[in-house]
């Protein structure tokens, strides 16, 4: 599998995202579920707080990306809802915030919305991820 970051001239590269992922040669797609902070009882993890709930939801995503042999390496894009978006946004930049990628990248999608499916979830991500098939 052969997957490619671009981040063409005359588009500055963002440091959060790429701009755009080819990927070539035999490979699978996995589309992942939008993830959201729930516990098993399907109550919300941490109501209120956006870095618990963004923390439990990217374990919960790594969980399930290792479940499939990948690692954050593998996803080519990630969409995220928030009820808001600078908070969320301040919640992952927080210094004792774990980081998910390293150099590369996924494509990426951030949009504030208005409700999730629980009132108390603050945020939901969905990601898809190319391996080798």
């Amino acid at each position: 599998m052969d997957m490619q970051r671009i981040n063409p001239p005359g588009i500055f590269e963002h440091p959060s995202f790429s701009r755009i992922i080819t990927v070539g040669g035999p490979a699978k797609i996995v589309w992942f579920s939008g993830q959201t902070p729930q516990n098993p009882d399907l109550s919300c993890v941490a109501p209120g707080d956006y870095q618990a709930q963004y923390i439990d939801v990217m374990n919960k995503l790594q969980i399930q990306l290792e479940a499939i042999g990948a690692t954050w390496d593998n996803v080519t894009f990630r969409r995220t809802y928030a009820i808001s978006v600078p908070k969320l946004r301040a919640a992952m930049y927080l210094p004792d915030t774990p980081k998910y990628f390293g150099a590369k990248k996924p494509c990426s999608t951030f949009i504030g919305v208005t409700e999730l499916a629980d009132p108390d979830f603050l945020l939901e991500i969905e990601i898809v991820a190319a391996i080798p098939g």
